[in-house]
């Protein structure tokens, strides 16, 4: 690692953190937009929130300011277009499961036909307003629920009777868009799991005229689902076990582990194991949102000096050091240093001063290039979008979800497998009699 990189990122994360003015208020010149692609299925789940945000919205920011476009950017972490596309309608239904959304049991992308019909219906509409967000709502239904009769129906109305419509706070282009995503400010924010954070920010710049109500069954940090101590037991009881693919210079991967460890791991009796990867380049991280989920996650996160491929590799290579039973202890050890007290595992000096921390004498003599290329392939076969990667396993199941985003399901998906037990049980009681 560079001098100049060893010592300014320390000193660059001071500064970010006391710096007088972290844009506590946000601009409102530009007002709030959602960006949308009719044939995203997160799109359509934003959607259903959208006629109540207006709703409780001053009346600078109205209208909400709706972006249709009709392009998709490349899928993420080198997947595949139909594996991506797999990945969204699973991960929806997921989401529309846990946050009671309108959802399809069986979905599927919508046709290039209907795409169209529907582009036309709201290209020409004369509705705006709550009254177009509604209409909005209700094409995003008939294209993701196979309402394509209605949908034709609509089209035929809109072609014969409307012209093209241009207002303002409805614009049309083909702007390369992944997913859906609220933009306010100089902010992009998730369309849905970045819909709670929107909110706050909104509410404590009196931005709204009531209190947002939004996925009521969001589960807080440090919250725990279950705590009612037969449930615990009965899950603690099951050994659920939980595998972690991480890249070792990402910091959310010491975000999460830190909070898996501090927070789950001992209360439901998670058996952990964890597999590092190979550098996956993601040093070059956004500070503001490294900061903002380390607050939120109540983990500690700085100052630090971001690890190179060098430093990762002799991360890798103390944890392969010690005893398997001790290896969950020494990364947490290892990203707790280069996370929350900068060191710098590229330089002798903190290398050796880690060894004798985790009580190692010697350097394993593993091929540690080998073993982390080894764990890419199972973490890669994995087919997920984004770092870091969770396998978990409980009562014969298996569940492979990514991200900080996707904790919270951990809890939900212990809540599901006692809901299945007890029904399966109250099923053969009533057979019994």
């Amino acid at each position: 690692m560079s001098l100049l990189r060893r010592w300014f990122d320390p000193i660059r994360s001071s500064w970010f953190y006391q710096k007088p003015i972290r844009q506590e208020v946000l601009s409102i010149d530009q007002g709030l937009t959602i960006h949308l692609r009719l044939d995203d299925v997160y799109s359509y789940l934003a959607v259903q929130q959208l006629p109540q945000l207006e709703e409780i919205l001053i009346e600078e920011l109205k209208p909400l300011k709706v972006i249709i476009s009709d392009k998709a950017a490349e899928p993420p972490n080198n997947m595949s277009a139909m594996e991506w596309q797999n990945y969204c309608l699973n991960d929806a239904k997921i989401l529309s499961k846990q946050h009671r959304f309108s959802f399809h049991e069986a979905p599927e992308q919508p046709t290039e036909e209907a795409l169209k019909q529907a582009e036309v219906i709201l290209k020409n509409t004369p509705l705006r307003g709550q009254d177009f967000l509604y209409l909005l709502e209700d094409v995003f239904h008939m294209l993701w629920q196979k309402q394509y009769g209605k949908l034709r129906t609509l089209y035929a109305m809109a072609s014969q009777h409307h012209k093209v419509q241009n207002f303002e706070e409805r614009i049309f282009n083909n702007d390369e868009v992944l997913t859906g995503y609220f933009q306010f400010a100089d902010r992009k924010y998730h369309a849905v799991d970045d819909l709670l954070r929107l909110t706050r920010r909104l509410k404590r710049q009196n931005l709204l005229t009531d209190n947002p109500i939004f996925l009521i069954n969001h589960i807080e940090w440090r919250e725990h689902l279950i705590s009612d101590a037969e449930e615990l037991n009965e899950i603690q009881g099951l050994d659920p076990e939980l595998d972690l693919y991480i890249a070792l210079e990402d910091p959310i991967s010491w975000l999460l582990l830190a909070y898996i460890k501090e927070e789950l791991a001992n209360y439901y009796n998670i058996q952990l194991k964890i597999y590092p990867l190979s550098y996956q380049g993601r040093d070059q991280f956004d500070w503001s949102l490294a900061t903002r989920l380390s607050k939120r996650t109540e983990v500690a996160f700085t100052p630090f000096c971001r690890p190179t491929e060098t430093s990762t590799i002799n991360m890798a290579k103390l944890f392969y050091s010690v005893p398997e039973e001790q290896q969950i202890d020494a990364i947490y050890h290892i990203l707790k240093a280069v996370w929350t007290e900068g060191k710098d595992l590229s330089y002798a000096s903190h290398l050796n001063e880690l060894m004798h921390d985790l009580d190692i004498k010697e350097l394993t003599d593993l091929d540690v290039r080998s073993k982390l290329q080894e764990n890419d392939i199972h973490c890669e076969m994995k087919s997920q979008p984004n770092f870091p990667v969770l396998d978990l396993r409980v009562d014969e199941q298996s569940y492979v979800f990514n991200s900080l985003y996707r904790v919270w399901m951990i809890e939900s998906i212990f809540s599901n497998v006692l809901e299945h037990r007890y029904k399966s049980e109250s099923n053969t009681d009533s057979e019994l009699k």
